[in-house]
């Protein structure tokens, strides 16, 4: 049996932060991942690339005055920790917020990323001081998007490889962890045959051999279940409505979560399983990649929103507020989709794509693409393909069109047009004055007060049904499944714990399989832009306790 210093189970985010914290220390590190090297970065490769940070340079050259101790107000008003087993989740998220005020924007820029100088405003809230959401834009756009998250940790592990400190193992998918005395001391599992699919798409599950590894220390590194959908209805919470029949796939097959069970098998706790992060504004991939291809639009405000029945969503239940709210709001209605109404003049100024390769210009750091979505005459061009191609668009010059080919699309007469019409000339009606008593209005006056969203986020307020605002679009939202909030419990070195709270001796976990630090650290809901930095967080604490035993 071969026998290495550690073990890193998954070579995404979180394990290439711990093997170069590890490495860079003189250890040697044997990084086993059932999919093949095209995979090498994992699911953060096809991520927008969003980070969290506290008082940036980007946030105070765009006058933005942010403090540990607002985030820290941001944080737990969102997290609602209240169960016993939160309490290492709020240590690390204590440890985190303070870690993105001070330290991380320097640990990453080191390393060689930089970041889009517009920053961006995502979950605003339930409209509560105290509650949930970002008193503050804080999500950072990296240049790159996920790829450039990534790129630093792949280099850093190929230079080590290079110098003999590090050891990758694809095909090889852990099964069973080896232990004795109470202490993890190594691993067994399947060796599959290769395969030269495309990054993200589905590989063969052939197995033509076993393994077995001994090491010091094992991390377990393997992400969420985001992709296994009969673990995300197991384990759906009954807070959050029914489960949907139908969901969309925000991440690639091998999101399998199978891991998890085997630490658990092994005396690992894992903890608020029903915490999870789905949303509520998926479309289905027109160019799919891998298995029920989901993407999520990043919205501005402005869309009017309506469920299935016609009925507009009530304050704060807004594009971009409330991912969680509305995702409840969605599911008591009894169905599992909802309706953008917007214009185009909406769309080329408020519709991101989540994904690395749907954002081209942001990716490839491409100026002339980037002045183009800022201040061209259309949408970016794959939002653009979206609207032309997507299967869940739906272009008219008239709302009664509109809505009569939202009906076919479901194949109802849910939409009645004349109620859907005095909604929406209700809202219309509402910028006859500079000011109104529509809340999403008012809203959206005053978030142009933000020059970041003025520029980049927010189109100047118009009359939807107005003929030169046209034209109007239609679009059916899917839930799509993104995140594990749960995860195996673990203390603030990433060592995992068993149910009685002692330390499983060699044992560690990191990124989503950790619910991102302790077991869940963002509670019930999240601030977005946390979960890279939730996975360079844990990697980092993992390698750097790792690095000095």
């Amino acid at each position: 049996m071969e026998k290495y210093s550690t073990i890193i189970i998954g070579s995404g985010l979180s394990g290439l932060v711990a093997a170069h914290e590890i490495t860079k220390a003189g250890k040697k590190v044997l990084v086993l991942d059932q999919e093949t090297e095209e995979n090498l970065g994992g699911q953060a490769h096809w991520s927008f690339g969003g980070l969290f940070f506290v008082n940036s340079p980007q946030q105070r050259t765009m006058r933005i005055k942010d403090s540990y101790e607002l985030a820290s107000q941001d944080w737990n008003g969102t997290a609602a920790f209240d169960r016993p087993e939160d309490f290492w989740p709020r240590q690390w998220a204590q440890e985190y917020v303070r870690f993105a005020a001070n330290g991380k924007y320097k640990y990453v820029s080191e390393l060689g990323m930089k970041f889009f100088p517009v920053v961006g405003w995502a979950e605003r809230g339930d409209g509560s001081a105290s509650g949930h959401g970002n008193s503050v834009p804080r999500f950072h756009i990296t240049w790159g998007t996920g790829t450039g998250v990534v790129a630093p940790f792949v280099k850093k592990a190929y230079q080590a490889q290079q110098q003999g400190l590090l050891t990758f193992k694809f095909r090889h998918r852990v099964t069973k962890l080896l232990s004795e005395n109470g202490r993890i001391y190594g691993v067994e599992g399947d060796i599959l045959a290769s395969d030269n699919k495309p990054r993200g798409q589905k590989t063969n599950r052939v197995v033509i051999g076993t393994f077995s590894f001994q090491a010091q220390q094992i991390i377990i590194a393997s992400g969420g279940i985001g992709a296994n959908l009969d673990l995300v209805k197991k384990n759906w919470p009954n807070r959050l409505g029914p489960p949907p029949q139908h969901m969309v796939c925000g991440v690639p097959d091998y999101v399998d979560g199978k891991m998890i069970g085997v630490a658990e098998e092994n005396g690992a706790h894992v903890i608020n399983k029903d915490r999870m992060w789905h949303y509520t504004e998926g479309l289905k991939n027109w160019n799919p990649i891998w298995t029920n291809h989901g993407i999520r639009i990043l919205p501005g405000p402005s869309s009017i929103w309506l469920d299935a029945k016609g009925n507009r969503f009530p304050a704060p239940f807004f594009p971009g507020f409330d991912t969680l709210g509305t995702l409840k709001h969605i599911q008591d209605s009894g169905f599992d989709y909802s309706w953008f109404i917007l214009t185009q003049k909406i769309i080329k100024k408020e519709f991101a794509l989540s994904g690395s390769e749907q954002n081209p210009d942001l990716t490839n750091k491409d100026y002339r693409l980037i002045l183009g979505r800022l201040f061209g005459s259309k949408a970016t061009g794959p939002v653009e393909a979206f609207k032309l191609h997507g299967d869940d668009f739906i272009v008219a010059h008239d709302l009664e069109n509109l809505v009569r080919q939202m009906n076919t699309k479901v194949g109802s007469t849910l939409l009645d047009y004349q109620q859907v019409k005095s909604q929406i000339e209700d809202r219309d009606r509402q910028l006859d004055n500079k000011f109104s008593k529509d809340a999403q209005v008012n809203y959206i006056q005053h978030t142009r007060k933000y020059l970041g969203d003025k520029l980049a986020r927010t189109a100047k307020p118009h009359k939807i049904l107005d003929p030169q605002n046209g034209p109007l679009i239609a679009v059916r939202l899917n839930i799509l499944t993104r995140k594990t909030l749960g995860g195996i419990e673990t203390n603030l070195n990433a060592q995992v714990l068993d149910a009685e709270g002692k330390v499983i001796q060699g044992l560690f976990a990191v990124g989503e399989a950790a619910g991102f630090g302790g077991g869940g650290m963002h509670g019930y809901r999240t601030l977005e832009g946390t979960f890279l930095g939730g996975c360079i967080f844990t990697g980092m604490k993992a390698g750097q306790y790792i690095a000095k035993q």
